[in-house]
């Protein structure tokens, strides 16, 4: 006997389902309808008044996608009608109700109230009229269910507008996180550019070899920042292309830091403390970029000398920390301050930057992770291509 196949049995949905619900509840209407066939002509001519405003409210449901709020009230007022001619309770009672919830989980509540309003007074004036087949609990029930209907379709809108608004965060922060990295790659590489641009211009025609050593420098820092710019590009890669296999940097990447800044001319002191251990990627990543660009806006904004970086591994916490000597105040133009505040949050730490306390400018951060590294005896450099 071959395998039941579920994907054979799935219910349909969207206009199908429609066109399903609309099929099945004309043809229950009709069977009731043919009770009252006979050989009275009035009657026949009834059921077929009858029969005919069914099909049109049937027939509007599929056209709800499009028009909502207009098959809404065709179903009610049709519906209505449709009891007002015919003595049968039929199963038409369905298409209204479908076209309500549809309308709240659509959001469209105050729509779908007032049809439900409109409903309920239709059938206690039924009720006051003495219409046999109608009565108070009837009207009670049918008061009910349309709440209930009406209640459960906003349910269902709620969900979907929380859903989208989540998902429209998650790809708020991807963006902030990317443009981030953008800033500190390319704010990085260009200031050191810029910086070896100007003096190799100014040494041209003094002292050719250092304008060309200048040039070279300028060639080497560009090459490093395409690398930089392509790892970073690479998470909107489509899905089909590869992984990039290249490791994100890390603090074993610091002494790359220290080259590139010495190239302009800037004296870069590394102080390192505690016991090296391997670091998370995320931690790894966030402790290269800060010093980047605590790197980049000595160069750029604070017209310092000299530069001490201090890397110290606790058992819980990673602390870094570059103190300059040039203008403390020049560094508040440098917008990378606020993105190394939110790397340091995100990883639920901290980060201070200002006047350092006998001149110049310092960056203070603290960088928490969970314990469960061995200590090893290195800087982390077998990080994980695929963190950060």
């Amino acid at each position: 006997m071959p395998p039941l196949d579920a994907a054979r049995f799935r219910l349909p949905s969207g206009p199908r389902a429609d066109l399903a619900l609309a099929g099945i509840v004309l043809a229950l209407t009709g069977i009731a309808e043919g009770q009252r066939l006979g050989s009275d002509s009035d009657a026949t001519a009834s059921v077929i008044v009858s029969w005919l405003v069914a099909a049109a409210v049937c027939g509007a449901l599929p056209l709800r996608r499009r028009h909502p709020v207009a098959v809404g009230w065709c179903t009610v007022l049709g519906t209505g009608v449709y009891h007002l001619l015919s003595t049968v309770d039929g199963p038409l009672v369905v298409i209204p109700v479908a076209a309500l919830y549809a309308l709240s989980a659509r959001g469209r509540i105050r729509a779908s109230v007032a049809m439900a309003a409109v409903m309920v007074l239709g059938v206690g004036a039924g009720v006051l009229a003495g219409t046999g087949d109608v009565n108070g609990t009837a009207v009670f029930m049918l008061t009910g269910w349309l709440v209930a209907v009406v209640a459960l379709g906003a349910m269902r809108h709620g969900r979907i507008a929380y859903a989208e608004e989540e998902a429209r965060l998650r790809a708020t922060r991807e963006r902030l996180r990317i443009a981030r990295e953008l800033h500190d790659v390319i704010g990085h590489n260009m200031s050191m550019i810029h910086v070896q641009a100007s003096s190799a211009l100014h040494r041209m025609r003094k002292d050719p070899a250092l304008a060309e050593e200048a040039l070279t420098a300028i060639k080497q820092g560009s090459k490093e920042g395409l690398r930089e710019l392509r790892a970073t590009l690479g998470v909107l890669r489509q899905v089909d292309e590869e992984t990039p296999t290249a490791p994100a940097p890390g603090l074993s990447g610091i002494d790359d830091l220290v080259a590139s800044a010495a190239r302009t001319g800037l004296d870069v002191t590394v102080e390192r403390g505690g016991t090296p251990r391997a670091l998370p990627a995320a931690v790894d990543l966030a402790a290269y970029r800060i010093v980047q660009e605590s790197l980049t806006n000595a160069v750029r904004h604070s017209g310092a000398r000299h530069v001490v970086v201090s890397v110290h591994h606790g058992a819980r916490d990673l602390t870094l920390g570059v103190r300059d000597d040039g203008r403390g105040a020049a560094h508040a133009a440098g917008s990378g301050i606020t993105g190394m505040t939110e790397r340091a949050r995100a990883l639920g730490g901290t980060l201070s930057a200002g006047p350092g306390d006998t001149g110049g400018f310092a960056v203070l951060a603290r960088l928490p992770f969970a314990d469960h590294h061995e200590p090893t005896g290195g800087a982390a450099d077998d990080q994980d291509p695929a963190g950060g």
